[in-house]
């Protein structure tokens, strides 16, 4: 059974629950990390030295950073699946998987951080509206992608649409003002199918 670190409000954490609900693999999860802590003891630290959330134990083997648990999980338990056999189409799924960590999330943090972590009378709004202003055309670059395939991969969903599936869901919850993406949004009602998406992701924002 693979033992997994991290609370369930957390986007990094539901990557790894939605890739363990599409596997159908057995899991337990442990509540770890903001309200419940436990990060900073001895043990959490030895599977874990930067001591963040997730982190993942499959028998022995350890894995930790959440686009990693995600991909670790797909090449061992789902090959030719979430997991493309394909170099070429696995190097898809592999670059928006990245996107989304180097190019949608400093803006996507920035706005979650300050309309939902920060209290009303802390926020910087005049950074949260500049942060959704440039939102729009990075995730119209998703939008664009989309125009002739139904997942981030291509033709088939693979592990390239968690990443970015979690991080939409967040957005579209976001109490800010959003342009049109109608791709993007057809192939929300596509993961909106899934039951592991409904389950472990489409939670409150919080």
């Amino acid at each position: 059974m693979i033992k997994i670190w991290g609370r369930t409000n957390s986007i990094n954490v539901q990557k790894v629950m939605w890739t363990v609900g599409e596997l159908g693999l057995d899991f337990e999860r442990i509540d770890a990390g903001g309200a419940f802590g436990g990060l900073d003891t001895p043990e959490y630290g030895r599977l874990n030295p930067n001591r963040k959330i997730p982190t993942i134990l499959d028998g022995t083997t350890v894995v930790w950073e959440s686009n990693s648990c995600v991909r670790y999980l797909a090449a061992k338990y789902g090959v030719g699946s979430l997991w493309p056999e394909d170099p070429g189409l696995r190097s898809e799924a592999d670059r928006w998987m990245d996107w989304m960590l180097t190019t949608l999330m400093p803006d996507m943090t920035i706005v979650f951080w300050q309309t939902i972590r920060t209290p009303p009378e802390k926020r910087d709004m005049a950074a949260v509206a500049a942060a959704a202003e440039r939102l729009g055309p990075i995730w119209a670059l998703l939008d664009g992608h989309l125009a002739d395939r139904p997942f981030v991969g291509g033709h088939g969903f693979t592990m390239g649409d968690i990443p970015v599936g979690c991080a939409w869901w967040r957005y579209s919850n976001l109490p800010i003002d959003r342009p049109p993406q109608p791709r993007i949004e057809a192939w929300f009602e596509r993961l909106a199918a899934r039951p592991a998406y409904r389950t472990h992701v489409m939670l409150p924002v919080t």
